[in-house]
């Protein structure tokens, strides 16, 4: 651990982009042998706990908004847009993808997925791109490597045209969940949302029509959400306005 600590200490975009590398130099194999299998589950598992071991012994819960959960919920009626779109995946119905038991271990694994790409893109991507960059490039740029960032699906033999919508899907949630995390200070409605909407994948109808309903809803109602965030009056889009503190 003393290495990932002197690498945070020392530049935090570095740190933040070896983790993603590192994630997924260890996610796509085990991937390939399927999300249902017990190498996927142990994986994430170990990588969870990684995660949560080295912020909570570097103090960092306050940081990335691990601390709390936004102190009036009446105030954020913005989360409802956000709560639906998660169950888009079974909007067709609901019918179990896998086996049992892999059934279980595929959801498991999906709601661990939310947990660690969180705290990769929107926690310590987001973060440390901040001072460097300011807030609206950072919102971007965590975006973006979101999005681009599920180009490796290919690498698990994911046909092209399916792997590029996934990743303008994966755009559209990845601006959706940095404003969502930039307004309320706490990461902790993000997970929640990324873990919904993965682990429904895997208990929900996969129809091609549905599919396409679902990936088009989510990318109009994306925009539509964000910019009515990044208008409201109170929105931190500039650098001293962040409320996200150390």
């Amino acid at each position: 651990m003393r290495f990932i600590d002197k690498l945070y200490k020392e530049n935090e975009i570095r740190f933040a982009v070896f983790c993603i590398m590192l994630y997924c130099a260890l996610t796509v194999p085990a991937r390939s042998k399927g999300d249902d299998s017990l190498l996927m589950l142990g994986t994430l598992t170990v990588e969870t706990v990684l995660i949560a071991v080295f912020v909570k012994r570097s103090q960092l819960e306050h940081k990335y908004g691990l601390d709390r959960w936004p102190a009036d919920t009446k105030e954020y009626l913005y989360f409802i847009p956000m709560w639906i779109l998660t169950t888009g995946n079974a909007w067709d119905g609901v019918e179990p993808y896998f086996e049992m038991p892999g059934e279980i271990y595929a959801a498991l694994s999906l709601i661990l997925v939310g947990f660690v790409e969180e705290m990769l893109f929107r926690g310590f991507l987001f973060r440390a791109l901040i001072p460097q960059t300011g807030v609206r490039k950072a919102v971007v740029i965590s975006a973006l490597t979101f999005g681009i960032g599920h180009i490796v699906n290919l690498f698990n033999g994911q046909a092209t045209l399916l792997t590029l919508v996934q990743v303008v899907f994966a755009l559209g949630w990845g601006f959706m969940l940095t404003l969502v995390y930039l307004k309320c200070g706490s990461i902790w409605p993000c997970i929640v949302a990324h873990s919904l909407v993965d682990a429904i994948s895997v208990i929900g109808k996969d129809t091609e029509k549905g599919d396409w309903i679902y990936i088009i809803v989510t990318i109009a109602a994306s925009a539509a959400y964000c910019l009515y965030l990044s208008k409201l009056d109170d929105f931190p889009l500039d650098d001293e306005e962040v409320i996200i503190v150390e």
